[in-house]
């Protein structure tokens, strides 16, 4: 008995021995701590403990993955400014591409309004060239975009009577996320759009500081917006495309092997999140219906020609080149 049970450790000995060769060969111990704003049940929560699942086991340990949903590292305003100071409080983040236009303008690009009619042309566009060029430009602020998921089309939540038109918007106050885009946006619609961090934003719509808010639909019913705003009107005013992105810092310091093994990940669970917010935007309206959510499809037409000025207030920010290549692209869907 005696001699099995020294055969039996010395296997694990062995075992452990070779495992912690086999994450050495990949390369040295590596940490990344994912930060993102909303909670763990949206689908960019989901696809981050895909994405933690799959790095671990691929890189046989040599990389770590700590998540911190829910805005415990900060709001994304935050966030970006941490990995672009490299302060180490997070180092890969998920949050709306044109949030990170206070550092790099043209990254509002993919916001416009109203510029995609369906998921699919979202998602391409996303994926394009011209968005991996203007993505390049983050390097210079140590981030280095690795992929795209997405948050789906954002629409605007009320405390009572939803919007039917941008009438009914004049002079209301909006929080919206620290956004140059969604917050010229919101102006040509004539509300008032004020920042705040996502994880301020239940407290201050049931405290009554904001009119209104505007998030997609699965953001509104997994972060439970729906309880303090029980207007909803579908606007699909803006596609909140999603940068999967770590610091410059931290990716200088991972193998080639891990890299690999990184992006190999970011690819899988891009494919998981955007199934799954298109399945959660199409199955949440019932749910919504039923916590007693008044739901308006209004007219399009009078949101889609105020917001004209948008495309007009931003040229400066994007120059002819950027918007030609786009106008050329969506020509060509």
């Amino acid at each position: 008995m005696k001699r099995k049970i020294g055969i039996l450790l010395a296997l694990v000995f062995l075992s452990s021995i070779f495992a912690s060769q086999a994450a050495a060969a990949i390369g040295n111990p590596v940490t990344i701590k994912i930060g993102y704003s909303t909670s763990a049940e949206d689908p960019r929560g989901l696809a981050s403990a895909m994405l933690k699942e799959l790095v671990e086991e691929r890189s046989q340990g040599s990389i770590t993955v700590e998540i911190y949903p829910a805005g415990q590292l900060g709001g994304d305003a935050a966030l970006i400014e941490a990995m672009a100071l490299d302060s180490g409080t997070v180092d890969f983040i998920i949050s709306d591409a044109s949030n990170f236009a206070t550092y790099e303008p043209k990254m509002g690009i993919s916001a416009m309004p109203f510029m995609f009619g369906s998921f699919d042309d979202a998602w391409a566009f996303m994926d394009s060239d011209i968005v991996a060029e203007v993505e390049k430009l983050m390097l210079d602020h140590n981030i280095r975009v690795l992929g795209h998921y997405c948050n789906g089309f954002r629409c605007v939540t009320t405390a009572r009577d939803p919007v039917q038109s941008p009438g009914d918007m004049r002079g209301m106050l909006i929080r919206t996320p620290e956004n140059p885009v969604i917050m010229a946006t919101m102006r040509a619609l004539g509300a008032n759009p004020q920042p705040l961090a996502f994880s301020e934003l239940y407290m201050a719509l049931q405290q009554g500081t904001y009119n209104a808010q505007e998030n997609p639909i699965p953001v509104i019913f997994n972060n439970k917006l729906y309880e303090v705003q029980k207007g909803l009107s579908i606007t699909n005013h803006i596609y909140s495309g999603m940068c999967v992105a770590i610091t410059e810092s931290v990716w200088s310091k991972m193998s080639p092997a891990q890299r690999e093994i990184l992006v190999a990940a970011v690819r899988e669970t891009e494919v998981f999140n955007r199934d799954t917010n298109r399945k959660m935007t199409e199955d949440f309206l019932d749910r919504l219906r039923a916590e007693g959510v008044n739901i308006a499809t209004p007219d399009l037409a009078p949101f889609k020609a105020a917001c004209e000025s948008v495309y007009t207030e931003m040229k400066g920010s994007y120059g002819d080149e950027l918007l030609n290549k786009v106008n050329e692209w969506l020509s060509a869907r």
